[in-house]
């Protein structure tokens, strides 16, 4: 195992689409850790999802050896990070598995407000930044634009930056020099015990619980008999090994190094990412600092299409948790859906890679409701109830306020879309609160918006309007009271709890409408006229009806007496009226998925 001195942990930070996996291409050819004839394209993006969006999804750690030419093998441990702000966990995670980061800068597009962000989590860290402008190469490079922004926004000297092209491979052998000299190598601890973090897991079906490990003290083995310091649970490690970038087994893990470990683990429920392994022999007395517990920001349910399938569900999405530790889930019931799950993710984009994943890798087939986001209900009698169902919003008389998350955004764009951009942030309810300029041709805009108005398409409104150069980045700001209200929908004066909705008082009649629109055209007619209604309070705020099938019962009179067909229409009429009484409607399996599918696909954002 190579000394403390000769290894360099390092991961690469950047806006999304910068460049980072075509970096890491250039940096494992170079090192000659890939063949070069198992070279291909974004080598560490491992699905098929990450390949086909073109987006990094999962952090992906590699080990390299590389010798800079004085005659000494260095050991680089590498984490490829994500870069869009739903996976921002994913890079937190693997900055705590690190004594250093690349910041990379696309010359053509400049700093961008991901970029910023990330910085911000490298340096609360303490790790050492390494600014790299990427993509030279290109004709519509803008070198002095991304020197002014480095040391303007980021605060960082532009005699440190390096320029490289991660396609065409320039100046990546000058940048693992200066991973070898400006990062520090891992210290040692003076502290008693073995102890390792676990930086992220996955679930494999034959081998059980795989934990990728940053080891801080100590030594892992094989046989080594370990214990979890979140439950107490022991075990013995099976195999230990690093990334290369596949899986390699390896006889041990000492101190430093990035590797896994395989303990004798079956259940995804025995391990949490963020948690300390320690060995039963030579303890640790206490836990390593993990990363903050990340709370989901957007909820939505998703239910099994086949009630049968509910229990491989319940299965697939436990072995799914462990390999994302922001996904979380609870069993919930529905009237019209049957047995599913409620579920938090961090952001739309991150729903939907969940649910697709689902799909991909589970084999399941699903459907989604609307998403929300959690609200703080006050009631008269003082009681708080924090509501992520609309079905559970208490009646109205008894609700004294009701407080939306809100966020604080960053926009970053060319000076010349600003006021477009100001009245799309106000038409979703923001407030302005500054306006900066970041260099000659770009502003930053920073507004206070409630988190359910970016979920629908504010991401992609941003896009068009900014012909693409807009930048988008949020974090959490607390909560604010708002005029929300429920939005029920009634088909034949019954509500369907799986097409209720929080709103805002403003949106709710376009809301309504939009949504009995889809449902007259969705359910099949009945043989009496069926009313589909939006309601607020008991309030109906838009309504659509769908006709009813009728048999002629005239047809078999052949001329006669008028008052004879007029008995015939009246007595189906009656029979009509009483059919409306007691019928049922029942809305077909198909009628929801159209419905929700228009709902969460046609109105989508945040990607």
């Amino acid at each position: 195992m190579a000394k403390l001195d000769l290894i360099r942990n390092f991961c690469i930070i950047a806006h999304i689409d910068h460049g980072k996996s075509t970096l890491a291409d250039r940096m494992l050819e170079l090192t000659g850790t890939v063949a070069k004839r198992d070279l291909q394209e974004q080598l560490l993006d491992g699905m098929d999802l990450e390949r086909e969006r073109g987006i990094t999804i999962k952090s992906h750690p590699v080990r390299m050896k590389y010798d800079p030419g004085d005659g000494i093998t260095y050991e680089l441990n590498l984490i490829d990070t994500p870069g869009h702000v739903d996976f921002t966990y994913e890079v937190s995670r693997s900055l705590s598995a690190c004594e250093g980061a690349i910041l990379l800068i696309d010359a053509t597009q400049g700093v961008q407000a991901q970029t910023v962000a990330n910085v911000g989590l490298a340096f609360q860290q303490n790790l050492k930044v390494i600014p790299v402008i990427n993509k030279i190469d290109l004709p519509a490079a803008n070198l002095p634009l991304c020197y002014e922004q480095m040391e303007e926004i980021l605060a960082l000297p532009r005699e440190e930056a390096l320029c490289v092209s991660g396609k065409t491979g320039v100046g990546v052998e000058e940048l693992l020099k200066a991973v070898i000299e400006r990062i520090p190598p891992p210290t040692a601890s003076d502290e008693p015990g073995t102890a390792g973090l676990i930086f992220d897991s996955q679930y494999d079906t034959y081998r059980g619980v795989i934990n990728f490990v940053r080891v801080v003290r100590g030594s892992f083995k094989r046989g080594t008999k370990i214990r979890l310091f979140s439950n107490e649970i022991g075990s013995e490690i099976k195999e230990v090994g690093f990334f290369s970038p596949e899986m390699k087994a390896d006889e041990e893990l000492s101190a430093g190094s990035v590797g896994y470990i395989i303990p004798n683990l079956k259940s995804p429920a025995d391990t949490r990412i963020g948690d300390t392994v320690t060995d039963q022999l030579n303890p640790a007395k206490e836990p390593l600092p993990g990363f903050r517990e990340i709370r989901p920001m957007v909820f939505s349910g998703i239910y099994p299409i086949d009630t049968a399938d509910y229990e491989q569900l319940k299965a697939s999405m436990a072995k799914l948790q462990l390999n994302d530790a922001a996904f979380v889930y609870q069993a919930e019931s529905s009237a019209a859906l049957g047995f599913g799950f409620r579920c938090g993710f961090l952001g739309l984009l991150h729903m939907e890679i969940i649910q697709e994943r689902l799909r991909r890798e589970y084999n399941m087939d699903i459907l989604t409701t609307y998403p929300s986001v959690i609200y703080h209900v006050y009631l008269k009698s003082g009681e708080l109830q924090l509501i992520d169902n609309p079905v559970y919003l208490p009646d109205p008389s008894a609700i004294d306020r009701i407080e939306e998350p809100v966020i604080k955004c960053r926009i970053m764009i060319p000076s010349t879309y600003i006021g477009d951009v100001m009245n799309l942030i106000m038409s979703r309810r923001g407030i302005c609160t500054d306006t900066q300029s970041a260099d000659a041709g770009h502003v930053i805009i920073t507004a206070d918006m409630p988190m359910h108005e970016i979920l629908i398409d504010f991401h992609d409104k941003l896009k068009s309007i900014t012909r693409g150069y807009g930048s988008f980045d949020y974090e959490p700001a607390g909560y604010r009271a708002g005029k929300m209200v429920k939005l029920d929908i009634l088909v034949n004066g019954e509500p369907v709890d799986a097409f209720s909705s929080i709103v805002h008082v403003d949106f709710a009649y376009d809301r309504g409408r939009q949504i009995c629109e889809r449902l007259k055209d969705a359910i099949p007619q009945q043989m009496f006229q069926i009313a589909v209604q939006a309601a607020v309070g008991g309030k109906i705020i838009a309504r659509e009806t769908i006709r009813q099938l009728r048999k002629n019962v005239l047809a078999k009179c052949y001329g006669g007496d008028i008052t004879r067909k007029r008995k015939l229409l009246e007595k189906q009429k009656e029979g009509k009226k009483r059919m409306k009484l007691i019928g049922q409607v029942n809305i077909p399996q198909e009628a929801f998925v159209a419905v929700l599918k228009a709902q969460e696909f046609n109105q989508q954002g945040g990607k």
